[in-house]
């Protein structure tokens, strides 16, 4: 069966527990979803609702339909840098179309059962585009961070930074106050306040014989003290932050920029169908977009998944996830929405927060959907300053900066890769970096492969028969993989052909491909030229497969393929003495 939901799988044995657990989850993580979709489709060129809608259309259908029990879907930041570029160059109408055309992809991804090619990305590529893509969407919150009375900002690295530096005499005090203390509260409250909390709980406290009395009024505090930890460990510090800036800004009346002064809100009502007005002179440039919407979504989803597993104990359906994706990418946009992908941080914060299913996802989806009708003009009140810092903490939050400090300590090829790719993502575009770091890659797993084949000479101290035969009969033994980075092996044995005999031992060759074979036929030709006989031993497994193939068992007699080197050799032998 292709299509297989995890869901399913899920509601065999499902019980009240484990629902009541997927409420609390689904809940916790629909209030922590709401300010990061909102600050995502800010940062991408969107209003607001997008960043919304797509969490709820997206996050319902991934969740229903994907292959993943725990992972949350919805707008992220790794697609910021992208979608910003395309709505900049291409309009809000071409961006609908890409990302449809990017669903379609992604579900014939998963049909296909390409899930599993993904993992053969490179890391040094994954962490390099990872932390280039962190670094653009900290430069693009660089505006509503500082204040900066700016238009609309560039897409491009050089853009971005000759914009600011032209601007920054612009910035606004209140807003960096804002923006600040925000970030401030996040982190205090995601680094300090939840460790002290736990630190301060896990201390005994153990009851003296004088203080009897106060045991129990001590454990009942100790009990709040436990409920207070485990609501602050998971209640994350960009909500925190939201709500006391939102308050900060409505009491004080700080002139900053908010949600309502910007967009004018957000509308209480349910997404309606768009069908896109859009140019087909501009849509025929959507190809690498799109193409760059799917690899991302692909790669975002399912390391996340592989993620989720670890901390789970389960293992995720890629090419179910891959549909699901795909399913959810082809109709939120045509409900306002944006691209969609598994998202790291909710799905960390479903888990924390004891999801067992999807139903928590589900769950998370019809929360925001409720949040949107019900309380959809507070929103107004948001600043966009603390947004702007949810999104730099957020940013911080992608990167592996760490990789950078253990450049020295890494081979040379994962470090240039890894830096290649950063620098490309960075200054040029995503889809260039990847490109050059998967050449790169490969072409490094090339020279890898090609230095780990190798041939060596048969001594007569390992084989006794060569005694006196030296110059007449010559043996090799060939390790490795003789494909096209290898043919030289096999080069450099033609520049020793004996006079009479040379025997190949391929009995740890594992690898044959049609440039082998057709090296293998060339020093068949270059024998027969000097009249020195080939025999070939411990031809088995794929070189056997492929040399039968190609035809190749037809151009040596039968008798001069042998199933072992001393088989070969005790050959060679004979025919040499016999000519003697």
């Amino acid at each position: 069966m292709i299509f297989q939901p995890k869901l399913l799988e899920s509601l065999r044995d499902y019980t009240r527990e484990q629902f009541w657990r997927d409420l609390t989850a689904g809940m916790t993580v629909g209030v922590v979803a709401l300010p990061l979709s909102m600050a995502f489709a800010i940062a991408s060129g969107l209003k607001p609702e997008a960043g919304i809608f797509t969490a709820i259309i997206s996050g319902f259908i991934i969740s229903a339909l994907g292959g993943s029990r725990v992972q949350i879907g919805g707008p992220a930041g790794a697609f910021i840098v992208i979608v910003y570029g395309m709505v900049d160059r291409f309009g809000v109408a071409n961006l609908i179309i890409a990302t449809a055309m990017s669903g379609l992809l992604l579900f014939a991804m998963g049909v296909f059962k390409l899930g599993s090619l993904i993992r053969f990305i490179p890391i040094s590529v994954v962490i390099g585009f990872t932390n280039g893509i962190a670094v653009l969407v900290a430069l693009s919150q660089i505006k509503d961070f500082l204040g900066l009375k700016v238009g609309n900002m560039p897409a491009d690295f050089i853009g971005i930074i000759r914009t600011v530096y032209n601007n920054l005499f612009s910035w606004s005090p209140q807003t960096v106050l804002v923006s600040v203390g925000s970030l401030a509260v996040i982190i205090v409250w995601q680094f300090g306040l939840t460790k002290w909390l736990r630190k301060s709980n896990s201390a005994p406290n153990k009851p003296s014989k004088s203080n009897l009395g106060n045991h129990f009024s001590s454990e009942l505090h100790g009990k709040l003290a436990n409920k207070i930890t485990s609501v602050a460990v998971i209640l994350p510090g960009a909500i925190v932050a939201l709500v006391l800036a939102t308050l900060v800004v409505s009491l004080t009346g700080l002139q900053v920029e908010t949600i309502g002064s910007k967009f004018g809100g957000i509308p209480a009502t349910l997404p309606a169908f768009v069908w896109p007005d859009f140019s087909w002179q501009s849509a025929r440039f959507l190809l690498i977009p799109t193409l760059t919407l799917a690899l991302l979504g692909a790669i975002e989803s399912l390391l996340c998944a592989r993620v989720a597993d670890g901390l789970i104990g389960d293992r995720h359906n890629p090419n179910q996830e891959l549909m699901a994706q795909g399913i959810a990418n082809f109709v939120t946009p045509f409900f306002g929405g944006m691209p969609a992908t598994g998202t790291v941080a909710r799905t960390m914060t479903n888990i924390k927060s004891g999801a067992v299913s999807p139903i928590a996802g589900m769950v998370h989806a019809l929360v925001l959907l409720i949040i949107v009708l019900v309380a959809a003009p507070l929103a107004n009140h948001v600043p966009l300053a603390t947004l702007s810092a949810i999104l730099m903490f957020v940013a911080w939050n992608m990167g592996e900066w760490r990789e950078f400090l253990h450049l020295r300590q890494l081979r040379k090829s994962y470090g240039f890769t890894l830096v290649a790719v950063f620098l490309l993502t960075v200054i040029f575009d995503l889809t260039v970096a990847v490109e050059v770091g998967l050449i790169a890659a490969c072409l490094t797993f090339i020279y890898r492969i090609s230095s780990l084949s190798r041939y060596e000479p048969v001594s007569v101290e390992a084989q006794p028969l060569l005694a006196g035969l030296q110059g007449q009969v010559a043996a090799f033994r060939l390790y490795g993989a003789l494909f096209f980075g290898a043919v030289k092996l096999l080069e450099e044995i033609e520049d020793k052909l004996p006079t009479q005999t040379l025997v190949l031992d391929l009995k740890n060759v594992i690898y044959l491909d049609p440039t082998g074979v057709d090296a293998l036929s060339s020093l068949v030709r270059k024998c027969r030229k000097q009249q020195v006989r080939l025999i070939i031993c411990g031809l088995a497994h794929q070189p056997l497969d492929m040399a039968q193939r190609d035809d190749f068992l037809y151009e040596l007699p039968e008798e001069d393929f042998c199933p072992t080197l001393a088989a070969g050799l005790a050959a060679a032998v004979g025919a040499s003495t016999s000519a003697a």
